[in-house]
């Protein structure tokens, strides 16, 4: 990891991590505090939040501020969006965990929410972080109403059935199937990728980009979305669960199709090199406002979990 990525990484996490946790504590009314029973509902989801991990959809929207304005003022609005976008991972990591789904007892290191409190805790908790996230782009800083009701909508598309819920609900249907190529690079770009791409749009859109620029964003997000996907599937065969912070090898145990099953692992590497240059490729027409985004993309392409 370069030193410039480092330092990156490092200051936007602090504010990511300090936002994710105000913005995911309980308030009560205007009377006063919370409901008693809402009491216990608090620890659950600080699980969750503060459960860790790469942060890279946050990361990638920070990075695509700097891209388009290259300007410290956008901190507050990017700082909503960032919170947002990893609030519905969160929240989408909870149910994808649940035994109705992929039936998981470990995430980022540490006991699935269901299984550190139970199965109607994971699931309210869920709920709860879809509507903050997009509680948090209608309220964000800073911007225009014009802005706000475009992320809320990016954000929305992609959380959905034309994105993440699409993608999933074909990664279930998939388990046992013969999958093509084409159809599995189809689930990712929605269950995996349309979040990503998201981020760079939401940073862009806060950042105030022209639809040219937001156009670039896009087709770098697209690219590194799949990579990262294909790097998933490599690690699942090649890394081990301390590491990952999650069960390795569950996909091949539910016999899943993945990128090293149809390609094999030298083929999915070489695809993995082939997205990372077609992502960089992308960003040609940016200057070194866009470092962060080619470093992120090396980072994503080249990690060990």
């Amino acid at each position: 990891m370069s030193p410039l990525l480092q330092s990156f990484m490092q200051s936007a996490l602090q504010r990511c991590e300090a936002s994710l946790s105000a913005f995911a504590t309980l308030s009560g009314d205007k009377s006063g505090g919370l409901p008693t029973a809402l009491e216990y509902l608090q620890p659950a989801i600080q699980h969750a939040v503060q459960a860790g991990g790469k942060r890279i959809r946050p990361l990638l929207i920070y990075a695509a501020g700097h891209a388009v304005a290259s300007s410290s003022d956008l901190t507050l609005p990017l700082d909503n969006a960032a919170c947002a976008i990893e609030l519905i991972h969160t929240y989408s990591l909870i149910h994808d965990d649940l035994p109705a789904m992929d039936d998981d007892d470990l995430r980022r290191g540490k006991p699935s929410l269901h299984k550190a409190y139970d199965e109607a805790t994971a699931i309210l908790v869920g709920d709860g972080l879809q509507a903050r996230a997009f509680e948090l782009l209608a309220d964000a800083p800073g911007l225009s109403a014009e802005q706000r009701i475009a992320m809320v909508k990016v954000l929305a598309r992609a959380a959905g059935p034309a994105g993440m819920v699409g993608g999933q609900f074909i990664d279930i249907q998939a388990t046992n199937s013969d999958m093509t190529l084409d159809d599995l690079k189809t689930m990712h770009s929605l269950k995996t990728g349309a979040l990503i791409r998201a981020s760079l749009a939401l940073g862009g859109i806060a950042a105030g980009a022209s639809a040219q620029q937001l156009s670039a964003l896009d087709k770098y997000g697209t690219h590194i979305g799949l990579a990262f996907q294909v790097v998933d599937d490599i690690l699942d065969v090649e890394g081990d669960t301390a590491t990952l912070g999650k069960t390795q090898g569950k996909d091949s145990e539910a016999n899943k199709p993945t990128y090293v099953k149809l390609l094999g692992l030298a083929g999915a590497k070489a695809e993995a090199g082939r997205l990372l240059r077609a992502a960089l490729d992308a960003l040609a027409g940016f200057g070194d406002s866009a470092d962060h985004l080619r470093d992120l993309a090396r980072y994503i392409v080249e990690r060990d979990h």
